[in-house]
């Protein structure tokens, strides 16, 4: 998945009032956005409007309706991870109270550019959340099988040794994904390590380079 644009427009709202908002783009996307707010079900739930090939992905919780505008390509459980990462943001900000008596935008200013900053984030790793994500949804499937099997085998009356081996396995895929994600998320921070570290060492050579500057060489006298 390439470039910020992947991500066009998103939001976040208590019932139909949009609290924050962020974008970089003209055209109509927060009127047909503002129009799917006004036809979503207050239950907490995920849902999806394809409009001119742009996808509204919406996440509803609590009666608050988190946000994001994507492109068709991207796919439906990278922008739903963008949108849990909005929300565990926004409660974690905001969650004493105040969301509850904010306005309508009165949040862009503080909580706007905190979007751009998950959009980028999400842009940026993707490829490790597919795969957290793969392995996620695989192990899910190994357990629904696997209570699937047990169910058939209590039913059939099959002896204890083999409701062992095949707990054994869900276990193995469990270990497995955990795995995984340490994997993911180590490679996460080395990777944003390097960022600061490269940042930090572009300060210090402005730093030297001003002072140089600024001393003539190294004939800094008081």
């Amino acid at each position: 998945m390439g470039g910020q644009e992947s991500f066009i427009y998103s939001f976040v709202a208590r019932g139909t009032m949009v609290l924050a908002e962020y974008t970089e783009f003209t055209g109509n996307f927060p009127a047909i956005a503002a129009q799917c707010l006004q036809r979503l079900p207050s239950t907490n739930n995920k849902f999806t409007y394809k409009c001119d090939h742009h996808i509204f992905n919406f996440l509803v919780e609590d009666g608050y309706a988190y946000c994001v505008v994507a492109k068709e390509s991207v796919g439906k459980q990278i922008s739903i991870a963008l949108l849990e990462r909005i929300k565990a943001d926004f409660r974690k900000r905001y969650g004493g109270g105040k969301a509850d008596t904010a306005v309508a935008k009165s949040l862009n200013k503080e909580f706007g550019p905190l979007m751009k900053e998950h959009m980028q984030y999400i842009i940026d790793h993707a490829d490790e959340i597919e795969k957290l994500l793969k392995v996620k949804a695989q192990v899910s499937e190994v357990k629904s099988i696997m209570l699937e099997n047990i169910d058939k085998t209590m039913e059939r009356g099959e002896i204890l040794t083999s409701l062992n081996d095949k707990a054994e396995d869900l276990r193995n895929s469990a270990q497995e994904f955990k795995k995984q994600g340490q994997q993911i998320r180590r490679k996460m921070w080395y990777q944003n390590m390097k960022i600061k570290l490269v940042v930090l060492g572009i300060i210090l050579l402005l730093v030297l380079i001003i002072w140089l500057s600024v001393c003539r060489g190294f004939n800094c006298t008081n």
